[in-house]
């Protein structure tokens, strides 16, 4: 198995995982996945409704994110996973198959996030956003990973975040 990297952009919903995470891919070539696209349909039923998840409904979602990290690993392929990783639980089940798993939590108030999700198309409402905060364990010291301010331009967050990530990156392999 060759060297690969996965990357972990978590956030609360409006911080634009989405977003950084598809900049990160196209920057560094990673194989992608959106952690909204694994959800069951019962867990889209019950945010479109209102109601947030609980630890019940995110364990299958998680183990299935934890399954699609570890086949990506196995092949030496470098990921990038766009997922909220909003308990350090949840973390540990996503970092399970990758040990070295690096997460960069995108943050920002709350006023300034739920102002960006009025101006978007998502089954997550903003009336759960409060929910999520209230979730919401930062990282820890012992956890690989950085926290950066989403208030700034997009461009500037993903230049930061470019410059972040480009050192812990594993080395191309040699051309034939």
């Amino acid at each position: 198995m060759s060297a690969s990297f996965h990357l972990v952009v978590m956030g609360v919903s409006g911080s634009g995982k989405s977003t950084i995470a598809r900049r990160l891919r196209d920057a560094f070539g990673l194989r992608m996945a959106e952690a909204d696209e694994f959800h069951p349909p019962e867990n889209i039923a019950k945010m479109s409704s209102g109601e947030p998840l609980d630890d019940d409904d995110r364990r299958p979602w998680l183990e299935a994110l934890a399954g699609w990290t570890g086949e990506q690993r196995a092949q030496g392929t470098s990921t990038v996973l766009a997922c909220s990783a909003l308990k350090r639980s949840y973390r540990d089940v996503l970092r399970r198959p990758v040990p070295d798993t690096y997460f960069l939590h995108l943050h920002g108030t709350e006023e300034l996030l739920r102002e960006r999700m009025r101006h978007r198309e998502h089954f997550m409402p903003p009336k759960l956003l409060r929910s999520q905060f209230e979730t919401l364990e930062p990282l820890q010291p012992d956890e690989r990973g950085a926290s950066l301010d989403v208030a700034p331009p997009v461009a500037e967050l993903v230049e930061q975040a470019v410059r972040l990530i480009r050192p812990l990156l594993p080395p191309a392999p040699p051309e034939d």
